[in-house]
């Protein structure tokens, strides 16, 4: 088991915590999921990525880094407004703080 889950359905990366652990290994646990997903084809990019899921501030920057470059826009599940916020965009048809259902 892992510190961290990341899962790909369809258009949508589901994330959780795993073993307890702090954020140094947490951030290695999500960026070498992150590259093994890269490396076998699973994470193609696209022109949308929806994240759902439980995230520490130090995960979301690993996230973000390393996604940005894939997809041309990540947006983010807010359970408050229970949409996805658009919280990254290169892609003109997302506009930042887009909501999406």
């Amino acid at each position: 088991m892992t510190t961290y889950n990341i899962e790909l359905k369809e258009d949508t990366l589901h994330i959780n915590f795993g073993e307890p652990a702090q954020n140094d290994q947490i951030v290695k646990d999500a960026a070498a999921r992150l590259e093994e997903m890269a490396k076998s084809g699973e994470l193609h990019g696209g022109q949308l990525l929806k994240i759902n899921g439980p995230v520490s501030i130090p995960v979301a920057f690993v996230l973000a880094h390393r996604l940005s470059h894939l997809y041309g826009a990540i947006a983010f599940f807010d359970p408050k407004l229970g949409k996805y916020v658009t919280c990254i965009t290169h892609n003109p048809a997302y506009k930042l703080g887009d909501l999406i259902d």
